[in-house]
C-alpha cells in the first residue's frame, strides 16, 4: 500500500487533517458552532469550482471563499433567531454557484463528485506541503491565543465581563475555522468536512474533562477514522469518505452508549 506514492501523500494529508481538526473540533464543539462547519462545507465547494472555473488550484479558491465568507457567515448567524433561516439560505447560494462555476468550467460530474467527496489519488507532494503550512499556521495561532480562545470558548459570558476581546478572538477563530475547512477537504471533500470537525470532539467529551484531555483524544479518534478509512479504501476500492463517516459515527454512538449507562447508574 505504501510503496504507492498517492497512498503516502494521502496518509500524510490524513494525519494533518486530523491533527488540526481534533484541535479546532473541541472549540467549535464548546461555541456550539457545528452549524458554521456544515455552512462552510457548501462555501468550500463553491469556492473550489470557482478555483477550477478561474484555472486555479481548487484548495486556492476554497481557501479564498472560506475565509471570507466565514467572517460574513458568522456574523449573519450571530442572533440565534435569525441562525437557521441565514445559514440555510447562504448554503443554498454557494451550492448553486458552486454548480454553476463548474458548468461554466465545461467539467463533468466526476470533477464535482471529486470536490464534494474528495480524491485520495490527486493529493500531490505539492498538496501535502500547503497543506502543512496551512496547518503550522493555524496551530501557531492556537497555541498563542490558547488560553484566551478557551476562555471565550467555554465562558464567553465570563470573558466578556472580565474585558476581554471577544469581538476580534470570534473573528480569528472564524478564520481559522475556514483555514481548516480547507485542509480537511482534500481528504473527505467539501461535503463531509463538518465530521471531521465535529465528531471527533463530540466523542471526546463524553471521556475527558479537560480541554487538553478532549484535543488528544480527539486527535486520536480522527487519526483512527481516517487512517482506518485510508486503509478500507484502499483495499475495497470504496469511497475513503464513507468509511471515515463511518468509523466517526460509530465512535459517537457507543460514546452516547456509555454516558447512558452511566447515568443509569
Amino acid at each position: 500500500m505504501f510503496s504507492y506514492e498517492f497512498m503516502r501523500n494521502a496518509f500524510a494529508a490524513g494525519t494533518i487533517i486530523a491533527v488540526i481538526c481534533g484541535i479546532m473540533g473541541v472549540f467549535v464543539i464548546a461555541r456550539n458552532m457545528s452549524f458554521l462547519t456544515h455552512t462552510l462545507s457548501e462555501i468550500g465547494f463553491s469556492g473550489a469550482a470557482f478555483g477550477v472555473f478561474a484555472g486555479w488550484a481548487p484548495l486556492n479558491g476554497m481557501l479564498l471563499f472560506t475565509v471570507v465568507s466565514s467572517v460574513i457567515v458568522g456574523q449573519l448567524s450571530a442572533r440565534s433567531e435569525r441562525r437557521e433561516a441565514a445559514t440555510s439560505a447562504i448554503s443554498a447560494l454557494f451550492i448553486g454557484m458552486g454548480i454553476l462555476f463548474l458548468s461554466l468550467a465545461n467539467k463533468n460530474a466526476s470533477y464535482a463528485t471529486s470536490i464534494l467527496f474528495g480524491s485520495v489519488i490527486g493529493i500531490s507532494v505539492s498538496d501535502v506541503r500547503q497543506m502543512l503550512w496551512l496547518s503550522l499556521v493555524v496551530l501557531v495561532v492556537v497555541f498563542v491565543l490558547y488560553r484566551f480562545l478557551k476562555f471565550d470558548s467555554f465562558d464567553h459570558t465570563g470573558a466578556r465581563v472580565k474585558g476581554l476581546w471577544t469581538n476580534a478572538l470570534s473573528i480569528t477563530f472564524l478564520v481559522l475555522v475556514a483555514l481548516s475547512v480547507s485542509v480537511a477537504a482534500q481528504i473527505v471533500g467539501s461535503l463531509l468536512i463538518f465530521i471531521l470537525l465535529t465528531l471527533p470532539a463530540a466523542t471526546a467529551k463524553y471521556f475527558a474533562h479537560t480541554v487538553g484531555g478532549m484535543m488528544v483524544l480527539a486527535i486520536a479518534l480522527a487519526l483512527i477514522g481516517v487512517w482506518s478509512g485510508l486503509t478500507l479504501s484502499y483495499f475495497t476500492n470504496y469511497p475513503v469518505s464513507f468509511f471515515i463517516a463511518a468509523i466517526e459515527a460509530i465512535f459517537y454512538f457507543v460514546a452516547l452508549g456509555w454516558q447512558r449507562l452511566q447515568t443509569a447508574e
